[in-house]
């Protein structure tokens, strides 16, 4: 195995447990990793806002020379906010993505670098708690209102049956030229620009770096974890990931409620 320079971690699910937290020896291996000269990158679907309390546990928050790849690949930026990289969504991928919800009756909102936006005056449960997890206050806009406003990426959310039952509908192969998907937990199913995803937001980073894809170690647990799995040179599924994230990892580690990401570095250090 290639010497590992570059470790990127998954927050929910990954780097913390069922709880939300960061574990005694999941942050004491990631201090180690960075003793030995890792560079630890957040690789998530939040915004930089919901990371930050964790980024402030390890010690990497505010700073010029520590990253995160936010909005699920969408954003790659310094933790004290200097963007590298930004890709969101065209007005007209939100119209279309709008509208079907609209036909299959899905809880729907965009998300902004700093603001969720919603067309439904009753506010979904699940926009309730994104918005809590991540951070972010939620303001009422109507599609026409959402004309002037950048669009980083579009959320479905839902109850995970209905949602999984809905999401299989022809429909949404109709604007996969437009946008690329994934399941980011049961409950949400994300859009963003075609072509992106965590993984090329990994490589812009690296790029950026100058650290190979073979020197770099990406664990997740979820399906918008694969790409950054597939794009490392060592992918690490966690015990709790779903079956296609194991099935295309290099190794299977513990699950977040037992110190997986612990276990993982302990490995390469």
């Amino acid at each position: 195995m290639k010497e590992i320079k570059l470790i990127a971690i998954d927050i929910d699910g990954t780097l913390v447990n069922s709880k939300k937290e960061i574990t005694t020896e999941v942050k004491n291996s990631i201090l180690r990793a960075q003793q030995g000269g890792k560079k630890i990158v957040i690789c998530t679907g939040r915004p930089l806002s919901g990371a930050q309390q964790y980024l402030d546990e390890l010690g990497l928050n505010n700073q010029a020379d520590q990253y995160v790849v936010s909005f699920n690949g969408a954003v790659v930026e310094s933790t004290q906010g200097d963007v590298l990289f930004k890709k969101g969504l065209e007005y007209a991928d939100y119209v279309d993505l709008d509208a079907i919800a609209r036909k299959l009756k899905l809880h729907f909102h965009a998300v902004g670098l700093d603001r969720l936006y919603t067309a439904n005056r009753d506010l979904g449960h699940y926009t309730i708690y994104n918005s809590r997890i991540v951070k972010l206050e939620v303001s009422y806009r109507t599609p026409e209102e959402m004309q002037q406003i950048p669009i980083i990426k579009c959320m479905y959310i839902d109850d995970p049956d209905y949602l999984d039952e809905k999401i299989k509908d022809p429909l949404f192969k109709t604007v996969a030229d437009q946008v690329t998907f994934s399941k980011t937990e049961p409950f949400y199913y994300e859009a963003t620009a075609k072509g992106v995803d965590k993984g090329s937001g990994l490589k812009v980073l690296c790029d950026y770096l100058k650290i190979n894809p073979e020197n770099v170690m990406a664990l997740g647990d979820e399906a918008n974890d694969l790409a950054m799995i597939k794009f490392a040179g060592l992918g690490v599924a966690m015990g709790n990931a779903v079956a296609v994230t194991k099935e295309n990892a290099d190794l299977i580690t513990a699950d977040c409620d037992h110190n997986g990401v612990a276990q993982a570095i302990d490995k390469i250090l």
